[in-house]
């Protein structure tokens, strides 16, 4: 995912993802400091690498058991990042399909309406010793380094962290990210997608508190090590998975409620 901030256009991201982007093309769009805006871009999480005389994303040479990825949820005060902010964010990062690291916070804020807390469990009160915002920020960016970027329908949670960011005076995320949603509904044949359905039904994790951030990284985390086992074996590369869960068919749904029938043979057991 790259942001809007900067002067690629889609046909040009396409080929960096695919078939490689000509130095001179590059530079076309971004101007003579090309190499400045390469490494600035390796501080924002995407790293640019020259192959055969041709620039590609990294990921696409780089083997999915070699790469780190970063599952992350936050919770919110509100859905509008220019008047609401992070009150939660948890991330695991992974290697491997192993955990090898982990951050989680809470986000010092002075309100959070009742509707926000009933969902979450969260109140003003309980973020009054927490770090703030910038604070936060500042360590999650350390924490996720150029990892790719996880979550589950992964649009709100990156944009809203990089739209963060900004307004904190960092730049924002360029990482390499993917949708555990997206990569659900080409690999698990579910009724619905949702994360708190997929955990009822598939029993991802029986402790889960759904809408508090590091309970949902783990939920996503047992379903992201599912989805990855019906992957087709062609699939090699962090770019060849990022296109797969775009790109490819999305597996029928079933008509039927398996829940819901489930739950009605139980009532008639009884």
């Amino acid at each position: 995912m790259l942001n809007k901030n900067i002067s690629l256009n889609d046909k040009s991201i396409h080929k960096l993802s695919n078939k490689g982007l000509a130095r001179e093309h590059l530079k076309d769009q971004l101007g003579n400091d090309l190499d400045f805006v390469l490494e600035l871009w390796h501080s924002q999480g995407l790293e640019i690498k020259k192959h055969h005389g041709n620039y590609f994303f990294a990921t696409k040479f780089l083997k999915i058991e070699d790469a780190e990825f970063c599952i992350v949820d936050i919770e919110t005060n509100g859905s509008k990042v220019d008047k609401h902010q992070i009150i939660e964010i948890g991330a695991v990062k992974i290697k491997n399909f192993e955990i090898i690291d982990r951050y989680e916070s809470l986000v010092h804020t002075k309100e959070i309406n009742k509707h926000i807390t009933e969902i979450t469990g969260i109140s003003a009160e309980d973020t009054k010793d927490a770090p703030n915002i910038k604070q936060v920020l500042y360590k999650f960016k350390e924490f996720l380094g150029d990892a790719i970027f996880i979550a589950h329908d992964v649009k709100f949670d990156y944009n809203f962290i990089s739209s963060s960011m900004q307004r904190i005076g960092l730049p924002p995320l360029l990482n390499r990210s993917l949708c555990s949603l997206q990569l659900a509904q080409r690999t698990i044949v579910s009724y619905r997608y949702s994360l708190s359905y997929l955990n009822q039904f598939f029993n991802l994790y029986p402790d889960a508190s759904h809408h508090r951030a590091m309970s949902d990284v783990i939920t996503t985390y047992e379903l992201f090590k599912i989805c990855m086992k019906n992957l087709d074996k062609d699939i090699r590369t962090v770019e060849d998975l990022i296109k797969f869960s775009k790109h490819s068919k999305m597996l029928k749904r079933p008509k039927l409620d398996p829940l819901y029938e489930d739950k009605n043979k139980e009532k008639n057991i009884k």
